[in-house]
């Protein structure tokens, strides 16, 4: 049985995917900065990860592990040089020169394309039925990359675990901090599929040796038919995430669930009857009280309260996603709204300091 070539946009989040794969004798190339790529490529990466029971963590380190991984540029690659694609970059890097060309050669090539954002492609989004993708465009950086995506080829990865770069390690070390599953639902053509059940069943198998003692780790990739299986993301986010963000500043993510339990299950619950709208259903979906366990552990402001914090003009809109698609179901939720309308604000007054700066 002859191994993938893997390609994954984005190193940072993507090495925890690809220090999976690579237990499997795959070949893995990551798109990346140039500094980025050379350090990859002259030093690979190191994936730290928590074992369940044990004080001391793991280091997995690429060099180390049976397949081989390099980095390149987004302007160095050919899509159809690969088996399976991932996402691995936020949503508003999509639209950035070199990035988007590479997205629509992937897009044109068909090769099977499995999103790890938080943010679901738009043809994704096509993929739930009774569901007006247009009305959706607003909450997209650069709707227009996405045009030439086959749905069918295309799939969401949810992207449970939480990772971060260590601040005083190099580019190419990731600290896992919330060893959970990535939750990845099916494409809607078989190539895909059969790689995902393969990718699945690999990683389920990974053991690994410390002092002499073989154990499983965590981290699976877990493929579930259903669509909206990653769509459980979005209760997470709106109830934790998108709540860091405060009017002039930030919270973590413990702070902002466990502040106030009660506003944290109102609008977690609202997205989750949301989802069920759209056509989940109660087993496909996280129970809020499991969350609020897993989110006191989280004590680092999520990734779009951090970006506004340091200045950024764009970043990841699923809170607008989500309310956009709740409209569509005549469903609306105030704590919703005011997220919406907070990062809206916070958005406007980054892009206004940029222009001053100028």
């Amino acid at each position: 049985m002859s191994n993938y070539n893997i390609l994954i946009l984005g190193a940072s989040y993507g090495s925890l995917l690809a220090s999976k794969l690579l237990f499997g004798g795959h070949s893995v190339k990551l798109v990346c900065l140039p500094a980025e790529a050379d350090l990859i490529n002259s030093e690979g990466f190191r994936v730290r990860l928590p074992i369940r029971g044990r004080t001391d963590q793991i280091e997995l380190d690429s060099r180390r592990l049976p397949g081989n991984v390099s980095a390149a540029g987004a302007g160095e690659i050919n899509p159809s040089d690969y088996d399976l694609v991932g996402l691995a970059m936020q949503e508003p890097q999509y639209g950035s020169a070199g990035v988007r060309e590479l997205l629509d050669a992937i897009a044109k090539s068909r090769v099977p394309c499995m999103s790890i954002m938080n943010m679901p492609p738009l043809p994704y989004m096509k993929r739930i039925p009774g569901l007006n993708s247009e009305t959706l465009k607003s909450a997209y950086t650069s709707p227009e990359v996405w045009d030439n995506f086959d749905p069918a080829a295309l799939t969401l990865c949810s992207p449970d675990p939480q990772a971060i770069r260590p601040p005083d390690e190099k580019a190419n070390v990731l600290q896992v901090t919330l060893p959970t599953n990535f939750k990845v639902a099916r494409f809607d053509v078989q190539q895909g599929n059969h790689i995902l059940r393969r990718l699945e069943g690999e990683i389920d198998a990974i053991r690994f040796d410390v002092s002499g003692e073989s154990i499983e780790l965590p981290v699976k990739l877990r493929f579930h038919d259903s669509i909206f299986v990653p769509l459980a993301k979005w209760a997470m986010l709106m109830a934790g995430n998108y709540r860091c963000i405060t009017e002039d500043g930030m919270q973590n993510a413990q702070q902002a669930v466990h502040r106030d339990l009660s506003a944290s299950r109102s609008i977690y619950d609202f997205v989750v009857d949301v989802c069920i709208e759209l056509g989940a259903s109660h087993e496909q979906l996280v129970p809020f009280n499991k969350y609020a366990a897993a989110a006191a552990s989280l004590s680092r402001p999520a990734s779009a309260a951090r970006a506004l914090n340091n200045g950024a003009i764009n970043i990841e809109r699923a809170d607008k996603l989500v309310q956009l698609a709740a409209r569509q179901k005549g469903m609306t939720h105030p704590a919703l709204d005011d997220i919406v309308a907070l990062v809206d604000r916070r958005l406007e007054a980054n892009r206004k300091a940029k222009v001053a700066a100028a």
